[in-house]
């Protein structure tokens, strides 16, 4: 009978993050490793897998050859292959992708519309229904004027594959153009089987609430997400946006300096010391090649040993610059 206590505790208490690191090395090797949920690649040059854990990230590395990047949980982990998405699942945790041909369904805001149907069709049947962070890779990202950028169109295609399903509340994610196969749209998720918790930044207003000359489907993504257990800050993507205003224009350092600003704030905001370590990894997304020398020297500067990928990447909006995301464990 204490044992059977002992059992049920253990299954309340909260789920333990993911951890997740960049490291060199093979693909095969990764995928081998125990507890291993997902493992991606970034640009053309990366080896190719059958594995559903397996995903190439359509970014090229400013880094060559560019690190894996590696989502680790403490469990055995089981994957395969639902239609259009590929997923892997362990200790409560979810990993799912889909990756679709923006020719197949009539543009940027169809083939949103059915990435997140068929997401939402896999997640909803299972335990693991708490998606906490999603990832947005799409081509072309600012092209297109007024209500007709591809952005905008996504923005209103994922809310419509949504539907009612985040009604509790948005997960943190990210937005970012990429250079590679023209119509290509990837959407990934991480997931659970526990609620987290969602973080905004008071110096700017909550991405749902922006006013109208962003789009009319505003964009839908938490600034962050604390997980479960507290000790993990999951950050959307962030740049130099205060109140709902793109700062300082064409200005790189300002951009770099104001987006800071914006990461200490959501760390405040989530209860966790300042700064960040050498177990908490970022990437940095950065729209001009010839800016990434610049990028690369300010963040190694103001952030020491702190693992960082350097992407080249297209900003959701056309006049920021550069754009970090990432992680911050307690």
């Amino acid at each position: 009978m204490m044992q059977g206590c002992e059992n049920a505790l253990v299954e309340t208490l909260p789920r333990r993050a993911p951890r997740v690191a960049y490291r060199s090395g093979k693909v095969a090797a990764a995928l081998a490793e125990p507890g291993t949920l997902a493992v991606f690649g970034f640009g053309s040059g990366t080896a190719a897998e059958e594995d559903p854990r397996w995903f190439r990230v359509a970014l090229e590395s400013f880094d060559a050859p560019a690190p894996l990047e590696l989502w680790q949980v403490d469990a055995e982990v089981s994957h395969g292959r639902d239609g259009a998405v590929r997923w892997a699942a362990g200790g409560g945790w979810l990993f799912a992708a889909v990756e679709l041909d923006e020719a197949d369904h009539g543009g940027p805001g169809g083939a949103a519309t059915c990435a997140y149907q068929e997401l939402r069709r896999l997640v909803e049947c299972r335990a693991e229904r708490h998606v906490l962070r999603v990832w947005n890779y799409l081509e072309a990202i600012n092209q297109g004027e007024g209500d007709a950028e591809r952005y905008k169109q996504f923005c209103e295609g994922r809310a419509a594959g949504m539907g009612s399903f985040f009604a509790e509340g948005f997960p943190a994610a990210t937005a970012i153009g990429h250079h590679g196969p023209a119509g290509r749209l990837q959407v990934y998720v991480l997931a659970c089987d526990q609620p987290g918790e969602r973080v905004e930044n008071p110096r700017q207003v909550s991405a749902w609430c922006y006013p109208r000359q962003y789009g009319r489907t505003p964009p839908s993504f938490a600034r962050a997400m604390l997980l479960p257990a507290q000790d993990a800050l999951a950050i959307s993507g962030t740049a130099a946006v205060v109140g709902h205003a793109s700062a300082h224009g064409d200005d790189l350092q300002a951009q770099l300096e104001e987006t800071f600003a914006n990461l200490e704030a959501l760390l405040a905001q989530g209860r966790l010391a300042p700064g960040f370590d050498t177990q908490s990894p970022l990437k940095t997304y950065v729209r001009h090649p010839a800016d990434a020398a610049q990028v690369r020297e300010f963040i190694a500067r103001r952030l020491p040993g702190v693992p960082v990928l350097l992407l080249h990447g297209d900003i959701c909006r056309s006049e920021l610059l550069v754009e970090i995301d990432g992680w911050r464990y307690a």
